[in-house]
């Protein structure tokens, strides 16, 4: 896998810190192994980087599990019961993340009513467990981002610049940047939302929220207001008894 310089970035906003694909590569394949299980890399003379773990047996599975993320990041890559090699980025794959990012924009990411009900189920049980209030909006934003998936699979990727020698992939690239940073920024509200509820929930302070489509908007306020604590009503005072007059009393 060769790593080409150029003066533009397809990024909306440039990484601060740029990373080897081989550390990018590294990263994603640490996760879908056990703990247990030391991931190497090694850049291939010719381009491409070669992975491989420890021990014996189960290496298959976890090759495959490795190469499915990868692919999923546009990666072309190929399996042996000794290692997996990455070999560049694939047209064909790049049209599939696109595929992929589009799905979630359009569903589990459009839907903040069940983060909303998420949220407040998750930060009833940990109250019912008697989790400190200061840790369950942590806990609560944990939880969800493993639900949504996509925040640990972006920042796996933070600091890497993609770029080709083919027009065609360059441009395909640049359509995942722009797919992603939309898909980061609707989890960022997301999380933002499930704070919210939590805050509520534990009778803090909510932060205002930036953004609520219009058609979850209902949903939403009524899943935020019945996570706010009870509050004793504001007494009202005595009702006024009016005597009743007949008309022919009525001044003209």
């Amino acid at each position: 896998m060769t790593v080409e310089t150029q003066n533009g970035s397809w990024f909306a906003r440039r990484p601060r810190a740029v990373l080897a694909p081989d550390r990018v590569i590294q990263r994603i394949c640490a996760r879908v192994v056990p703990d247990t299980k030391r991931v190497h890399v090694a850049n291939l003379p010719l381009g491409g980087v070669e992975v491989w773990v420890d021990g014996n047996g189960d290496r298959w599975v976890h090759y495959h599990r490795m190469a499915r993320e990868l692919r999923l990041a546009g990666w072309h890559t190929e399996v042996s019961p000794e290692r997996l090699m990455v070999l560049g980025w694939s047209a064909e794959l790049l049209v599939h993340r696109v595929r992929v990012l589009d799905a979630a924009l359009s569903g589990r990411l459009a839907d903040y009513g069940r983060t909303a009900r998420t949220a407040f189920a998750i930060g009833t049980r940990l109250r019912q467990e008697n989790c400190p209030d200061d840790q369950i909006a942590t806990e609560v934003r944990a939880r969800l981002g493993r639900e949504l998936r996509w925040p640990d699979r972006l920042a796996e990727l933070d600091g890497l610049e993609r770029t080709a020698s083919l027009e065609s992939l360059r441009l395909r690239l640049a359509q995942v940047a722009g797919l992603e940073a939309k898909v980061s920024r609707r989890c960022a509200e997301h999380l933002t939302l499930a704070a919210q509820v939590v805050m509520s929930l534990v009778g803090g302070r909510a932060q205002p929220w930036a953004r609520v489509p219009g058609r979850y908007t209902g949903l939403t306020e009524r899943m935020v207001a019945a996570s706010v604590p009870n509050r004793p009503e504001v007494p009202r005072p005595d009702p006024v008894t009016v005597a009743r007059r007949d008309l022919a009393e009525t001044p003209r």
